[in-house]
């Protein structure tokens, strides 16, 4: 098969405490303007589209062009909501407009004495030209668990 039409798959698991309760974790990502924070918002790039839409078969979009580099775009539907407990989604990314992957990611949050424990998993297959950047993803979703880690209060 060439490099111009390969896949990579990648799956990865990430589990990190914040030293908060769950309802507090949980509003960073169930309240647009908290989510916005750790997720969206940074001085790295320039936003072109943003959308947010908590509930089962909703869809989030956020598009940005980075400084001096490529735009992209992040989709993703909410496919299971249990509240405080878990969300599960799809979501596909593209740069510069082509379809680079397309991942099945949850988070569950649990209690643990003094804090929550975020567990978030993720599949993912990354298309074409774009099966080299399997092995960056887990580092992009580990950069914004650390993001979101300082916007919990």
């Amino acid at each position: 098969m060439s490099d111009d039409h390969r896949l990579a798959h990648s799956s990865f698991t990430l589990t990190r405490d914040y030293p908060a309760p769950v309802a507090h974790v949980w509003r960073a990502f169930a309240e647009e303007d908290r989510k916005r924070k750790w997720f969206g918002d940074g001085d790295t790039f320039d936003r072109r589209a943003w959308a947010f839409d908590f509930r089962v078969g909703g869809r989030d979009i956020d598009e940005a062009k980075f400084h001096g580099g490529p735009v992209s775009r992040y989709e993703g539907v909410y496919t299971d909501i249990v509240d405080q407990v878990r969300i599960a989604s799809t979501y596909d990314m593209w740069l510069d407009g082509i379809h680079m992957s397309t991942s099945i990611a949850t988070f569950e949050f649990e209690p643990v004495p003094g804090a929550t424990r975020l567990t978030h998993v993720e599949h993912g297959v990354f298309f074409d030209a774009f099966h080299a950047d399997a092995a960056q993803r887990e580092e992009g979703m580990r950069g914004l668990l650390e993001t979101l880690a300082l916007h919990i209060r």
